[in-house]
């Protein structure tokens, strides 16, 4: 199992590619800190990591508020004495043409997927520093990479943490931490399920394979450079989405 004794810490990870993150982490042996907003589906997750044979722990988290951040870091310090993972998953969408667009939107976008993962890195690296190892995760996207019709706020965010994750990659590496930043293309998860049929159709068109991600896909991905077999790989953007931007 390659993540066999890493603390791993996942946030959205109650739902959607969190929650294949989560349970791709433990079948590769990692114990996972699952983290959400929403308690309950936070303890489903773990429920679901602990039946399967996993060691898992859950914590309400905000990532927007730095307290509740530090409250879920000290409890998995004081429980298990090292963070070896963190991959900033949380986020949202608030989507609206520019001309439309709402400054609350486009605030309240920022302040999960840019200020959160920030917030995140911000109460973890320096345990990554003080150990002399660790691995930073950033959940971006192809709309980070070339931006996206009605998305101007997410798209910020998103080239937000690919920025963040190239600068943690040089200010950290010789430190032994690595940061990393992954772009999903269209993934089969319940952000799509309000998204008519007919349009649906068309983002599949769009990929080269002539369908959307698993979760489970993406999930793959972190494991791969959270594991050691990724041990070279710093600063990269890796896109997987399919063939979809080609």
């Amino acid at each position: 199992m390659r993540l066999a004794g890493k603390v791993s810490i996942i946030t959205g990870a109650a739902r959607g590619i969190g929650q294949a993150t989560a349970l791709k982490f433990a079948r590769e042996g990692a114990t996972v800190v699952v983290c959400d907003l929403d308690l309950a589906s936070v303890e489903e997750t773990v429920t679901q990591i602990r039946q399967s044979g996993g060691d898992a722990c859950g914590f309400a988290v905000d990532v927007t508020g730095p307290a509740t951040i530090q409250a879920m870091v000290d409890g998995v310090m004081q429980r298990y004495g090292r963070i070896d993972t963190l991959v900033n998953n949380a986020g949202i969408v608030q989507d609206a043409q520019m001309l439309k667009m709402r400054e609350d939107q486009f605030d309240k976008v920022i302040e999960v997927n840019l200020k959160g993962t920030y917030n995140c890195t911000k109460a973890v690296a320096p345990i990554m520093v003080e150990q002399g190892s660790g691995v930073i995760l950033n959940a971006s996207s192809i709309v980070g990479l070339y931006g996206n019709f009605g998305q101007t706020n997410y798209a910020a965010s998103k080239f937000g943490v690919i920025g963040m994750a190239k600068t943690w990659a040089r200010e950290f590496g010789r430190k032994g931490v690595r940061a990393n930043a992954v772009c999903p293309g269209f993934v089969e998860t319940t952000i799509l399920e309000s998204i008519p049929d007919k349009v649906l159709d068309a983002l599949r068109a769009r990929v080269p394979l002539g369908r959307l991600a698993k979760p489970e896909e993406i999930a793959n991905t972190y494991a791969f450079l959270a594991s050691d077999e990724a041990s070279y790989i710093n600063g990269a953007v890796i896109e997987v989405s399919g063939g979809a931007t080609i």
